[in-house]
Parts: structure tokens; C-alpha cells; sequence
């Protein structure tokens, strides 16, 4: 295996920095190819346990009412589970007559394989997905993973700072600290690279907005 292939572990869970794998899906909008049919953009799959659930419902309202800022990050979003693809479709009409939410993104209706080799089911866990969440840039490298129980909900809040988070720092060659832009010790500012050189590291020290030679940071419009 080189250097950027995904893991082949029936349960295991893949690392960042991995390729995400090419496979055909089948979806409520047809069969899609992964990760072509998100050239050039990043990508989120969420994995949910089962259709007809109360979380997972929770969930899929969430994801959809900001399915539009995802969107203007240039990220799309696609959903999974074992559940066959009339289930989904039965459950996103549902959600649409019932809660007056229109689901536009995509749901994976999977057999088991990309589920398998993403390390969506948990072997304590039956046959279900687990609350899985992949985020996908558009060279189609993984590049974030959160996991939860069925039994918890996700934030995706949380999905969508992360998107940006990741986003800015490849842009911008920075760090985000907790909870950016909302941290407590430095607010909506990011974190500056740690210098790599002893002259700078000093120079640093005695500069503004830095604690420390090793911990600096700046407002996004600022010069490093």
C-alpha cells in the first residue's frame, strides 16, 4: 500500500490524509460516482444509523438548513446508510410533508462497502452505521473525521466551522484555537505559524500579539 491509499480494514477507520476511495453509489438521485462527481469541491458524507429516526431526523433538518452555506464554501453534502434507497426516499418525503423540509442533498443507500471500508459500522453495533462524518477537500483527501454514538446527536455547527476552519488555514497557512472564531483567550484571531528559526523566535517575543515566541496570533486581515 503506498502512501495516501485508503486502508483496507473491513472495520477499520481510515486516516487523514488518505485518498478518498473511487466507488460507484447508489443515491436518491441516482447512481454517483465518488469522488468525481465533487471535482473541485470540497465534499462532507455524513453517515446516520437508520431512516425513521428521531436523531437522524433531527439531524437531516440541520444539515439542510445549512445546506446553502455549505454550498457558498464551495462544499457539498451526501448522506449514508444501509437503509435501500426507497426507505430514503420515503423518509425524505416524510420529512418534507411533515416538517416542511425539502432534503436537496443526496442519500446513499449502501450495501455495506463504502460503509465497510470508511469504518462506519462498529462491530458492538450491529449492522447500523454509526454517526460518522468525513470532510473532503477538493483534491478528494480526507481531511477531518468526527465520530459519535447513535445515541448522540451531532452539531453541525460544528461541521460547518470546521469546513471554514480548514479552509482559511489552507489559504492562509494558519491555525484556528478552540472554539474559533469564539475562543477565550484570543477571540475570532488566528494562531501564526511557530518560527523555525532562533532570530525570529526572539524577534517574536517581543513583538505584539504574542504570549510567547511560540504562541503568536493575528487578526485574518493582519501581516504575518
Amino acid at each position: 500500500m503506498t502512501c495516501g491509499e485508503m486502508h483496507d480494514n473491513e472495520f477499520g477507520i481510515p486516516l487523514l490524509g488518505d485518498k478518498f476511495p473511487e466507488i460507484e453509489v447508489q443515491t436518491t438521485q441516482g447512481v454517483l460516482k465518488l469522488p468525481d462527481v465533487f471535482k473541485g469541491k470540497w465534499f462532507v458524507l455524513f453517515s446516520h444509523p437508520a431512516d425513521f429516526t428521531p436523531v437522524c431526523t433531527t439531524e437531516f433538518v440541520a444539515f439542510q438548513k445549512r445546506a446553502e452555506r455549505f454550498r457558498k464554501m464551495n462544499c457539498e453534502l451526501i448522506g449514508l446508510s444501509v437503509d435501500q434507497v426507497f426507505s430514503h426516499i420515503k423518509w425524505i418525503e416524510w420529512i418534507k410533508d411533515n416538517l416542511d423540509i425539502e432534503i436537496s442533498f443526496p442519500v446513499i443507500a449502501d450495501q455495506g462497502n463504502l460503509a465497510r471500508r470508511m469504518g462506519m459500522i462498529h462491530p458492538g453495533k450491529g449492522s447500523n452505521t454509526v454517526r460518522a462524518v468525513f470532510i473532503v477537500d477538493p483534491s478528494s483527501v480526507l481531511r477531518a473525521m468526527i465520530y459519535y454514538p447513535q445515541e448522540v446527536g451531532r452539531s453541525i455547527d460544528e461541521v460547518l466551522r470546521a469546513v471554514e476552519a480548514l479552509q482559511i488555514s489552507d489559504e492562509r497557512k494558519v491555525s484556528m484555537p478552540e472554539g474559533w472564531p469564539r475562543n477565550e483567550l484570543i477571540g475570532d484571531e488566528v494562531i501564526i505559524p511557530t518560527p523555525k528559526d532562533a532570530k525570529t523566535a526572539m524577534a517574536r517575543k517581543k513583538g505584539a500579539g504574542c504570549y510567547d515566541w511560540w504562541f503568536c496570533h493575528k487578526k485574518l486581515g493582519g501581516k504575518v
